[in-house]
């Protein structure tokens, strides 16, 4: 046989060899890796990763919270140029193509073979959501093998727009910005249905390089990528080429847009968070939810700026305390060191931080902003001051800047006080609105329902309603006197009323109105501190909070402003007590609801009730108002039994139970009407409104300022403090300081509300005793004739030993 012939045999037979072999080795490769690869059907039910949704109750966004942006959106809504851009660009032949395309892949093969073994692209979209959902991205055979099987096999499960729609959502785009939707938001500030044909191609570009490539960080690059996108697109048939000349000679102008948030209420979204998170897990910032809270938007927007305006009101009384930091300038400006030292000075309560540059000629100053604009100060932006910014500012130092109602900038500074409001729905405890303190972004202490502080005479209504319970009543008189207290190691604790002086007997009326301190410490000398403090905590109060002495009477428990909101929320609604909460509903991201709150609701005819239904008992205190209801069952209603049953909740509806008698309620309701019309609160008449009523509070040393009151059937508590507990200044009192923001708050949340009627609930009688009319309780009328239980005949220098340390 010819060499030639053997040869080429041997060749035959080493190349079937090699070809078995090949097979082989292909065989036990596709096996090993299909056996590996991941069950695709989870993508016909995918959930992607979207933030958590706050909504104000009139359904406005307060916040977002989660790590990625990402707003999923149906393949029908995407406009068909977003959809022919990303076609063009990334996978040209995507519509006809089973998966995996032929020429891509050997177009990858040949860069692979050029370019030191590493796997170039050549990947499907198809082949890019396989990677995306299943696999990783390292460079690999067996990987870009597992994408293609994955990408056949995801072909034959999911339509074409199916899988473009997973490819949308799911690609990154920097920024944090995961999905074509959330990109647009972010780059352009618009929905994808606005996008201009240069935005849409600018986008597309941005998938390629996501942090390196995306038009803010690297503008060059990008729009040479998306002049290639509006190439592709004019090659593939979509659009004109004089379309795309003119999209390209477009200036870029991506900028960064945060999504807006419509009420500004950071403590309200951080108090959901947490109790999302509590309520549902850690993973709650990924699922979709989306919570409505009962936050009003109008009347929380009211409260911040009550808050801020009452602040500021405060600091400019007590002065200008000269710049807040120093920024040492050279005599060349650097906008890029400025900025850098301004890049930790956040603002605050809507205080703009700048540097002063120089001072102008005429008394004003240029300033620099964090994002290096200049701006002019004439010499009236400090007027409050009474010297121009150049007599009040060196070069380099921090000025705060604040916009007047002209919208003009105004030099400020940030309040050394801060503020709580909470703001209650009286009937169900509903948070109507509710701030924290003067800036969530420089501190994230939630005052109002964290900081535990002396509600001073605020608290006296509370200790008032457990001495009703014991008999007292509005016309009783009490003695304003000295009076001398000894504990048992011979510590002398003398009572005094703020402002010294003394009235002698008067009505327990009188003693809330102008909250004569004396009053109250005899009062709860007379009814016993054990027995007040079980009574008090009636109000939500836990019993161990309230101090087991007489110095309970003055305020000296530590009490929070929700807690003590609540507490007179109980008086606006007839006696119940009622939770504060603020989640109303939460969706999934399929708008199914799972969960809706159903709160317990104050009813001013249930009384004696608590829980679902339930009967009436109509004995209180031991005084029978009338036959129960069980046996009037056979008797037809009298009309008045059927307004009353008009006004009882539907039978679904959960009351709150009762914690004080109705009338105590009423009486107490009463008396603080008249601390507004002509006590310490009569700054609040300005309101307009017969309805309006509460109590101020101050403690030692102005160190706490307080109002908590009431409007129509709405709760509000005012604080005012400061953190280090130094004290407010000099006749800071809760009128003066806490009062303004409550009436700029109120004027707001009672537009529109109807007046509330207070009137007396069944077993009253009203009579005329000690010189006033009251309405008293029925069974305490035989007691009335003989009432002063701590008349002329006591004496003040009674120095009879109580433990009240």
């Amino acid at each position: 046989m010819p060499l030639f012939r053997r040869l080429l045999r041997w060749a035959i037979v080493l190349g079937l060899a090699l070809a078995v072999v090949a097979a082989v080795g292909l065989g036990v490769l596709y096996r090993s890796v299909s056996a590996k690869l991941p069950d695709i059907s989870s993508l016909r039910n995918i959930e992607m990763q979207e933030p958590l949704y706050v909504y104000s109750s009139d359904g406005r966004l307060i916040g977002l919270f989660g790590e990625t942006r990402r707003y999923p959106v149906n393949i029908a809504a995407v406009p068909q140029q977003v959809k022919e851009a990303f076609v063009s660009a990334e996978d040209a032949s995507f519509y006809k193509h089973n998966g995996i395309d032929p020429t891509g892949i050997s177009r990858a093969v040949w860069q692979t073979l050029t370019k030191e073994g590493r796997v170039a692209g050549g990947s499907t979209i198809t082949q890019q959501v396989a990677r995306q959902f299943f696999l990783s991205s390292e460079y690999s055979y067996t990987r870009k093998l597992a994408e293609m099987m994955l990408a056949l096999r995801i072909e034959k499960m999911l339509s074409k727009d199916e899988i473009l729609e997973l490819y949308l959502n799911k690609s990154f785009f920097g920024n944090r910005s995961y999905g074509i939707a959330a990109a647009a938001e972010y780059y352009y500030g618009k929905p994808l249905k606005e996008l201009s044909l240069l935005e849409t191609a600018t986008l597309v570009s941005t998938v390629k390089f996501p942090s390196s490539g995306n038009p803010i960080s690297n503008p060059e690059r990008n729009k040479q990528r998306s002049g290639y996108v509006i190439d592709r697109m004019v090659e593939e048939g979509y659009l004109s080429a004089q379309a795309g000349a003119a999209a390209k000679s477009e200036q870029m102008h991506a900028t960064p847009h945060e999504r807006p948030v419509e009420v500004y209420a950071p403590y309200v979204a951080e108090m959901v968070r947490q109790e999302m998170i509590a309520r549902f897990g850690g993973d709650v910032l990924t699922k979709g939810y989306h919570v409505t809270t009962t936050v009003d938007g109008q009347m929380q927007a009211a409260a911040d700026k009550a808050v801020r305006d009452g602040l500021s009101l405060y600091d400019r009384r007590h002065g200008w305390r000269g710049a807040e930091d120093h920024f040492e300038i050279g005599t060349e400006t650097d906008p890029q060191a400025i900025a850098k030292f301004l890049r930790g000075k956040v603002a605050q309560g809507g205080l703009i931080p700048t540097v002063m540059l120089k001072a102008e000629s005429d008394g004003g100053a240029t300033v620099i902003a964090a994002d290096g604009r200049s701006i002019v100060l004439p010499a009236s932006a400090s007027k409050w001051v009474g010297r121009p910014p150049a007599k009040l500012f060196q070069p380099g130092d921090l000025v705060r800047l604040s916009v007047n109602d002209k919208d003009a900038y105004e030099v400020d500074q940030l309040p050394r006080a801060q503020s709580a409001l909470v703001s209650l729905d009286a009937s169900t405890g509903a948070i109507k609105a509710i701030i924290g303190g003067y800036s969530f972004a420089a501190n994230k202490f939630n005052r109002a329902t964290q900081a535990r502080r002396q509600p001073g005479s605020s608290f006296k209504p509370f200790l008032y309603s457990a001495a009703f319970d014991r008999g007292f009543n509005p016309a009783s008189i009490v003695l304003d006197a000295p009076v001398v207290f000894r504990d048992r190691r011979g510590h002398m604790w003398r009572p005094q009323n703020d402002g010294g002086g003394f009235a002698g007997p008067m009505r327990l009326r009188e003693a809330l109105v102008k909250s004569k301190n004396l009053v109250s410490v005899r009062l709860l000398d007379s009814i016993g501190v054990d027995y007040a403090r079980k009574y008090i905590s009636q109000f939500g109060f836990n019993e161990s909070e309230l101090p087991p002495n007489l110095s309970m009477s003055l305020g000296t428990a530590s009490l929070t402003p929700l807690s003590v909101a609540r507490g007179y929320a109980t008086f606006v609604n007839g006696g119940s007590l009622v939770t504060p909460w603020f989640i109303d509903e939460v969706k999934d991201r399929q708008g199914n609801v799972i969960y809706k709150e159903k709160p317990a609701t104050a009813c001013r005819s249930c009384i004696g009730t608590s829980g679902q239904g339930g009967p009436v008992n109509n004995v209180v205190d031991g005084f029978n108002f009338g036959p129960a209801q069980a046996a009037q069952a056979a008797a037809q209603p009298k009309p008045e039994e059927q307004a009353k049953a008009a006004e009882a909740p539907p039978a679904d509806v959960l009351n709150a139970p009762r914690a004080i008698d109705p009338r105590t309620a009423y009486q107490l309701v009463s008396m603080m009407r008249d601390v507004v019309q002509r006590g310490t609160g009569t700054a609040a008449k300005v309101l307009g409104r017969e309805d309006v009523g509460g109590k101020t509070g101050s403690t030692n040393d102005h160190r706490d300022a307080w109002f908590s009151g009431f409007g129509g059937n709405t709760v509000t508590t005012v604080w005012v403090g400061r953190d280090d507990f130094r004290s407010l200044g000099y006749r800071e009192y809760g009128g003066k300081a806490a009062l303004p923001i409550w009436i700029d708050y109120m004027r707001v949340a009672l537009k529109d509300q109807p007046i509330a009627a207070n009137d007396p609930p069944e077993g009253m009688v009203q009579a005329t005793l000690n010189g006033a009319t009251e309405w008293v309780k029925v069974e305490d009328l035989d007691k009335l004739q003989s009432e002063d239980l701590y008349g002329p005949e006591d004496s003040a220098g009674n120095e009879a030993a109580f433990d009240i340390f």
